[in-house]
């Protein structure tokens, strides 16, 4: 396939940046969307010219360090991808594609397609650690925990970070982010101690980093790679409410 790239280049925080279009040509069906930056990154340093700057780190659709929005929706058109599982027979020949960075105010732009996603590791940071008692692993079932709450325990924490729930959100509301990170530690026994502290302390942070207010668009569960739901933020304003009154 050949097709047409229209990247957003932005050399700085502080420059203006910029659409810049660009052909690849001989593009396989069974590449990823990385590869074909790729492909394009090493015409451009053979021809003198500036890489363009993404980040990428596993490749295996778990890291969520390949964050960028491609013709309008974060990841791609993909449903429950990242960008790096996006392979281009989702794409047809000659098509134009559009691929620009995040936008948000909490995530400003570093340089081209990179964005300063810190504000998501200060939220983290802000949860602080859970109680528990150092030493050996206790056997797996020494801790009572019923099937379902497990099961809704880890599918929140299947939460990669990558932030595309961000993006999608016309408010750039980091309320799902957030609420997963919450729920699963507030469904373990383990995170019991901390529970109301934890809720109020992330939920400070997140307001305090410039994200916007949750307004239910669920653009952020369609949005997700990892299918994150909505539920997370019900659970987590029932939980802020009683760790308010408490």
């Amino acid at each position: 396939m050949n097709l047409t790239l229209r990247v957003w280049r932005q050399d700085n925080p502080n420059d203006v940046g910029r659409i810049v279009t660009y052909e690849v040509e001989d593009v396989t069906t069974d590449m990823s969307f990385l590869e074909v930056l790729d492909i394009l990154n090493d015409k451009l340093t053979l021809e003198g010219e500036d890489p363009i700057a993404f980040d990428h780190d596993c490749r295996e659709g778990i890291c969520g360090a390949c964050s960028m929005v491609i013709n309008g929706r974060p990841h791609g058109p993909e449903s429950g991808t990242t960008t790096c599982q996006l392979h281009m027979r989702r794409f047809r020949d000659g098509d134009t594609i559009f691929v620009e960075p995040y936008r948000a105010n909490a995530f400003p732009i570093l340089k081209d397609l990179v964005v300063d996603r810190g504000a998501f590791d200060r939220i983290i940071q802000a949860g602080g650690f859970i109680s528990v008692n150092t030493g050996s692993a206790p056997d797996a079932n020494s801790l009572p925990l019923g099937k379902e709450e497990a099961d809704q325990a880890f599918a929140s924490a299947e939460c990669i970070g990558c932030a595309a729930c961000v993006a999608a959100c016309p408010n750039a509301s980091a309320m799902l982010f957030v609420s997963a990170k919450v729920s699963h530690l507030g469904r373990m026994p383990q995170g019991q101690p901390e529970r109301n502290s934890r809720v109020l302390s992330m939920v400070k942070q997140m307001d305090e980093e410039g994200f916007g207010s949750c307004s239910n668009h669920f653009e952020c569960e369609a949005a997700c790679p990892k299918n994150i739901t909505v539920l997370n933020i019900a659970r987590m304003n029932r939980d802020y409410l009683k760790a308010s009154v408490k």
